[in-house]
């Protein structure tokens, strides 16, 4: 991603397990479950809604009371109001973050409001509700730090390190940038198709329409309601809908003129012509499509894996023993080193495999 830096793993604690959310609707609902599904407290307010009655705070004075996260969950057109109405409550010693898909605007409307009394961080999860809901992964999240409140960028960070996150660095103009040729023209496409009543869901289908098929799926299951605001509010989603939509004149232009004397078919030059990709070997292909399938079972086993650690780890509760066994974790280990010797593998790197597995069982079982 251009102008990007990307971190991974937990970069820290977070400070405090109370997160506010000031806008509770479906991405709201949905980060706040994955959030209390970490172990967070969830406290959330809603203008247009009233959130579950365990979340729920009264008024925004009461939202922020005792927090130090508070995130703005509300469209990128209602920040400025968002604000505005919460701008009272907040001291320095929250940390104020918003969650929406354009950055520039955001950011501003935070600096005017906050300035350098209230930290606060501009974030974009990368991520919506369904995605939260088929255990999509990695999660990502952008992460736009300013150089007024380092500590915020911080804790921000570990907030989304504690739920899995894949953290992106970007300023505010080089997310917007990108997102623009992206995330809105991907948009912008697919309203194309669904505005044309173009049916892509058809068992003849080639691969091709098969991916646009899915981007289609996408906008209209994860965030539909996001299409205006993805062109209205990102300052560059304008021109990249320009650059598109003349290009695309251009290759329709050239549809409807005949061909030209002396052009070969399946080899036509100028606004018809599409660069290959360079082609990849039968044998290849063939060798990764066996390891997806192989990747896809592992997945399985790890799954399977989780499910009985849990059982051991009820096993355990009953008996009054603590999670962790380290004479068993050394037991294992140097049975699957044994077995990789066995098999001919590198016995340090299956070691390693093994831990990140002992890891994983361990925070599944809380």
């Amino acid at each position: 991603m251009r102008g990007a830096t990307q971190r991974s793993g937990r970069v820290g604690a977070v400070t405090s397990r109370l997160v506010a959310f000031y806008g509770y609707g479906r991405f709201g609902a949905a980060f706040g479950a994955r959030l209390a599904d970490a172990g967070f407290t969830v406290r959330a307010w809603d203008l247009h809604s009233s959130p579950p009655a365990a979340v729920a705070a009264v008024s925004p004075e009461e939202l922020v009371a005792g927090a130090d996260l508070v995130v703005l969950a509300v469209p990128v057109a209602a920040m400025r109001s968002a604000l505005a109405r919460l701008r009272p409550c907040l001291c320095p010693e929250h940390t104020v973050l918003d969650v929406g898909s354009v950055k520039s605007g955001p950011a501003a409307a935070m600096g005017e409001f906050l300035g350098n009394q209230i930290p606060w961080v501009g974030t974009h999860p990368l991520f919506g509700p369904t995605s939260l809901a088929r255990g999509e992964r990695p999660l990502r999240a952008v992460v736009c730090a300013n150089a007024q409140h380092p500590e915020a960028a911080e804790a921000v960070r570990s907030l989304y390190s504690a739920i899995g996150c894949e953290l992106i660095e970007q300023t505010p103009e080089e997310h917007d940038q990108f997102m623009a040729e992206g995330h809105a023209l991907a948009y912008f496409v697919a309203k194309g198709f669904i505005d044309a009543e173009i049916d892509l869901d058809r068992p003849f289908a080639p691969p091709s329409v098969q991916a646009i098929a899915r981007t289609v799926e996408a906008v209209q299951a994860d965030a539909a309601h996001l299409f205006a605001s993805l062109h209205r509010e990102n300052p560059y989603a304008r021109d990249a809908r320009r650059r598109l939509l003349e290009a695309l004149g251009k290759t329709d232009a050239a549809l409807n003129e005949e061909p030209r004397e002396g052009e070969v078919a399946h080899a036509e030059l100028g606004a018809l012509h599409i660069d290959e990709a360079p082609l990849v070997p039968a044998p290849l292909l063939e060798a990764r499509a066996l390891i997806d399938d192989l990747d896809d079972s592992l997945m399985e086993l790890l799954a399977r894996r989780a499910d009985l650690s849990l059982r051991a780890a009820q096993a355990k509760a009953m008996e009054g023993r603590t999670i962790r066994d380290p004479a068993r974790e050394r037991a294992q280990l140097a049975a699957r080193r044994q077995r990789a010797a066995e098999l001919g593998l590198d016995e340090e790197t299956v070691t390693q495999v093994f831990e990140a597995v002992l890891r994983f069982s361990r925070n599944h079982q809380g």
